[in-house]
This record gives C-alpha cells, structure tokens and sequence, in this order.
C-alpha cells in the first residue's frame, strides 16, 4: 500500500504479542493488553480514513516459524471480535437509553400533570407557584440521561467500532529484523 503509514511492532517472540493466559488456538487467541493498546494508540492518532499498515518485527527464527503466517489473520480476528464487542455494548446502550426514555417520559407527563393540579389546589400563589416550577424541573432532570445517552455516549462507542474495523482490515505483515 503506496503512502500507507506503517505501525511498527518490534517484539522477540511471537507469543510476546498474545495473552499468555488465553488457551484458544493460536489464530484466535487474544492480544496482549499491551500490543492492542499500542496498535489502537497509533492507529487512533492517525487522520480518519488515511491507511496504514502494521508490521510485525520479528528475529529470524521466530520470522520462520509457522505460526508467523497466522499473525494477519489473528489480528483480524481479533480487532473483527473487539468491534462486534462493541457493537453489542452500543445495541445494549440503545436498550438502556429506550428504557430510560419510556420511564422519562411517563415521569414527565406525571409531573406536568401534577403541577397543573398542585396549582389549582395551593391555596397560597407563592407556594403554588414554587411546587409547580418544581414538578416540571423534576420531570425535566429524570429525562437527562436518555438525552445524554442519545445526544454524546453512543459517539465514542461507534468511533471505537470504526476504529476496530479499519485495524481488523489494516494489512498485516511480517518480516525478520
């Protein structure tokens, strides 16, 4: 890829790159904290859409090992399963946010509705008056979070998912040093 900005990893194994503690087959083992918090930090920095590669440094005899021809697709793999993660935390977001709104808005009507009745029924203007700003503030702030949920959380987690992806389709190769 011509004007491809390159990651570079530069490790002595290849097991170095992968969670020790993960006993899946070598293809679809997790990364090392480590590596993913490297490779997303890079590619992050980069401009959106601008491609990049990522190529793993290896020692000669590592470089010639098998597992080395399955570095691409394991990190495919597993970029590919970190954004469906992803997406399965927006679509439980979404449901949070449905929730939250449904109640809100139920909250807010009763409210409405009850300052409306508060203020027929106070005998005094200046008390009436203060429980029926108070109701409808009240049923105002119950609806903050589905609008922040549906306003700004979902941003971040959709970004993520994007970013995921591009590094789930990022050329991987490998080469000895």
């Amino acid at each position: 890829m011509t004007g491809a900005t390159e990651i570079a990893i530069r490790v002595r194994t290849i097991m170095q790159m992968f969670n020790s503690l993960d006993p899946s087959p070598f293809r679809e083992r997790d990364l090392d904290p480590h590596t993913e918090e490297f490779v997303v930090g890079w590619a992050r920095e980069l401009p959106h859409g601008a491609p990049f590669t990522i190529a793993v440094e290896l020692p000669p005899e590592e470089a010639a090992k098998p597992e080395a021809a399955g570095i691409a697709e394991a990190f495919a793999n597993y970029f590919r399963l970190r954004a469906q993660a992803s997406e399965r935390d927006l679509r439980e977001l979404f449901r949070v946010g449905w929730r939250s709104l449904a109640i809100g808005l139920a909250v807010l009507i009763v409210c409405l509705v009850g300052s409306q009745l508060v203020a027929k029924m106070a005998g005094n203007a200046v008390v009436a008056r203060v429980l029926e700003e108070s109701l409808i503030i009240v049923g105002w702030v119950v609806n903050w979070r589905p609008l922040e949920i549906y306003l700004y959380d979902w941003w971040p987690i959709r970004r993520r998912i994007l970013l995921f992806r591009r590094i789930a389709a990022a050329p991987v190769t490998v080469r000895s040093r």
